[in-house]
């Protein structure tokens, strides 16, 4: 199988991807944005440029922030991998297109979920749907590589 544009299910799993990368760079942004609006940084050195050591210290938005991005490295990045090895087996592409939308879109209302405290357990339903479609694409990969043997 090719791994180019012209192929549907590889198209689908890059536009997803960048989706999910952008998604964690904003994350990554509205994190450095709060630390300067809240004057909270994680280094002496950025606290004294912006008004002292004082402002070397912790604050619950930011460190929210920060679990988020964590928590989106700790499943995007499995994905991203996952999704490349799922697109060389040749999947279904209306299959295929589903296990990526529904990570994306889970990880969506997880980012959303986190950002506003919204209620639970909607942030770890959220997360929980988002695995289901990685555990069914490693499952495929472990049982095509098997088979092979």
């Amino acid at each position: 199988m090719a791994m180019d544009l012209c192929n549907d299910v590889f198209s689908s799993f890059v536009f997803y991807a960048t989706l999910l990368v952008i998604k964690m760079y904003a994350i990554a942004i509205l994190t450095g944005q709060l630390r300067l609006r809240k004057k909270v940084f994680a280094n002496p050195e950025d606290a004294l440029r912006h008004g002292g050591l004082k402002f070397c210290r912790r604050d619950p938005d930011v460190e929210r922030c920060r679990r988020l991005h964590r928590n989106d490295m700790e499943c995007v990045y499995p994905f991203l991998f996952i999704g490349v090895l799922y697109c060389m087996l040749d999947p279904s592409p209306s299959i295929a297109k589903l296990h990526f939308r529904i990570f994306f879109l889970a990880r969506l209302v997880h980012t959303v979920a986190y950002l506003f405290a919204l209620k639970a357990p909607t942030r770890s339903l959220a997360y929980t749907v988002g695995q289901i479609p990685c555990f069914s694409m490693a499952i495929k990969i472990i049982l095509n590589v098997a088979s092979s043997w």
